[in-house]
């Protein structure tokens, strides 16, 4: 593309925000943001880098998305990043984007959220949060109706899903509801994403309220909450992420993320460190695609400004970024201090040795591979970038507990852990099964604020396995699943059994749930074991540290009452006369 067509092109430019993208054929070279359109195109008829004359004269096409804000602009140039890879922007070699929300383009048009819309669908967004774009569309199903469903669910159907009975689809598939007064409930869920929050906000409102009269305080309490999103989402921060409390008033922030960057040759390694209330908890690295002089100024600041957006697109933020070098772009810094996190570039102290440790990780190399995308090709499924796993645990059928924990890319997401008190029985398939269908109900009633998972992990074999299939087909989850058997290490599938090597990274990530999800549940069993009161507590001379020794002797106290008296005596605290007292009291 010649400076003159360039000029000209740019001359049509709207001086709005927005993104742009030059072209050869299909193929995108570039993508850029802008917080004046026309300016900023303009701007390349004068190159600053061969790097960018270079793309500039191989462009065939340039296309231009306006967008509401400048953070939008934002979001929509990671995500297009991440859904190009074009050769001349700076790229995150993971698949996370930021979620979007779209009306298929069909007669009855569903509403869902994506990262991948289809071209011919009405799409809004990009927003910075899932849990709370899913919030808001689950609100817009209630008020109107509006289907979530596949096609394949959605044709042939003879009655209505549980969706129906549950408020949340009109059924138009059965004809509950024609076909002009469902795209009237659709044009009016389109103005609420235009702009016109009353639309959606109004009948919450007044549900709200009703159900307050009626006394249905809980009810109440999540029609609040609902509308509390509601009413933020259109804000231009985007308030998806508040900051959390701080350790101390002008202290060390709660949790903090400390970057560093090391560059070779075309590829360059970010290393993530984490601390929490001052203590290291993870660290992980990144490979970036990291073309020669990065969008101008000085390279590692050019990197990080690319991969802030980019690497934050699903993941919770934290309190605090420390970085070696203030990035480039100063709108990734005000998005960062419009959602609550403090960016800072330490000099000195602890913070600055914290960076420091960061860079050191860094210059270890490229990162080899990613396990997560290893693990989906294996399994023939998308790269799992949120995995959950599952565990039972009890003795002889009492105390039955079950543990759901959360892995997002490879590292522990704790605060997404769940655990759930299960019906006392000596059935390890039960078991698993009640558990399984207890995490989908929640999931498909909208109970549960956590995203759906991409891959579920139980710890066990074949047995465990079809427990979670029978789950999902009672439930109608749609969800892949594996089990992961503790001795001979074999992941097992609906379709086959893999024997992966031992030092398979892909294995380890697997391994790393189902121990962790096994560890949940052995801790909240033993808990509960400990806590609960049993017949011990009548036994004169067992006060509550003798009776915890006996439990975790023992395991139960139907093992307890079968110990002989000299076993009983072996437990530090239970004497002669006391094993005698509980021998006959039990």
């Amino acid at each position: 593309m010649d400076g003159g067509t360039l000029r000209e092109r740019a001359g049509e430019l709207p001086t709005e925000p927005g993104v742009y993208q030059f072209q050869a054929g299909d193929r995108v070279l570039y993508v850029g943001k802008a917080v004046d359109l026309r300016s900023r195109v303009r701007s390349y008829t004068d190159p600053r880098s061969d790097r960018i004359a270079q793309m500039v004269a191989r462009a065939e096409s340039l296309e231009v998305a306006v967008t509401d804000t400048e953070t939008q602009a934002l979001l929509l140039e990671a995500n297009l990043i991440k859904r190009h890879q074009p050769r001349y922007n700076v790229r995150l070699k993971d698949d996370k984007s930021y979620p979007l929300v779209q009306f298929t383009d069909h007669e009855i048009p569903r509403i869902e959220s994506t990262r991948d819309p289809n071209d011919a669908a009405t799409v809004f967004g990009p927003f910075t949060d899932k849990g709370r774009i899913e919030t808001v569309i689950k609100a817009i199903r209630s008020v109107y109706g509006l289907r979530g469903c596949s096609e394949h669910k959605y044709q042939g159907r003879e009655r209505p899903c549980l969706d129906y009975e549950m408020g949340l689809c009109s059924a138009p598939c059965t004809g509950e509801i024609d076909a002009e007064r469902y795209r009237e409930d659709v044009e009016s869920a389109i103005r609420f994403f235009e702009g016109e929050t009353g639309v959606l906000a109004d009948p919450l409102r007044r549900e709200m309220e009703a159900a307050a009269q009626e006394q249905a305080f809980e009810r109440a309490a999540n029609l609040r909450d609902q509308l509390d999103t509601v009413e933020t989402i259109h804000d231009d921060s985007e308030r998806a992420v508040a900051s959390g409390d701080t350790a101390e008033a002008g202290g060390d922030e709660a949790v903090a993320d400390v970057l560093g960057v090391a560059v070779d040759g075309d590829h360059a390694t970010v290393a993530r460190l984490r601390s929490e209330r001052g203590q290291l908890v993870d660290r992980s690295r990144h490979s970036l695609d990291a073309p020669d002089e990065a969008d101008g100024g000085d390279r590692v600041a050019a990197l990080l400004s690319a991969f802030l957006p980019q690497y934050y697109a699903e993941r919770q933020l934290p309190d605090a970024i420390l970085l070696s070098e203030r990035p480039a772009d100063d709108d990734v810094i005000e998005w960062l201090e419009r959602e609550g996190v403090a960016v800072r570039v330490p000099g000195a102290g602890r913070e600055a040795t914290l960076v420091e440790l960061a860079l050191k990780n860094a210059r270890q190399g490229p990162v080899d591979g990613d396990p997560l995308a290893a693990l989906g090709e294996a399994l023939g499924i998308d790269r799992p970038g949120r995995i959950e796993g599952f565990d039972v645990s009890h003795s002889q059928g009492k105390a039955v507990v079950g543990s759901n924990v959360c892995f997002v890319d490879g590292s522990a997401e704790t605060g997404d852990y769940r655990r759930k008190q299960l019906t006392d029985r000596n059935d390890d398939y039960a078991n698993m099964r009640e558990l399984i269908e207890w995490r989908a109900n929640r999931a498909l009633a909208g109970r549960d604020d956590r995203p759906d998972p991409d891959l579920l992990l139980v710890d066990g074999g074949e047995g465990q396995l079809g427990a979670t299939m029978d789950a999902l087909d009672k439930t109608g989850w749609d969800v892949p699943v594996v089990a992961l058997a503790k001795d001979e290490e074999l992941v097992i599938t609906p379709d086959r059994v893999f024997d992966w090597p031992s030092d398979a990274d892909h294995l380890h990530v697997c391994q790393r749930v189902r121990d962790e999800a096994h560890r949940f549940a052995v801790q909240y069993h033993q808990q509960l074991r400990d806590d609960v009161s049993t017949a011990l507590d009548g036994v004169p001379g067992v006060g509550p540290e003798t009776r915890k020794r006996l439990l975790r002797r023992f395991g139960s106290v139907d093992n307890v009452r079968d110990a002989s008296q000299t076993d009983l005596q072996a437990v530090d605290g239970v004497g002669e006369k006391t094993a005698a007292t509980i021998a006959e009291r039990l």
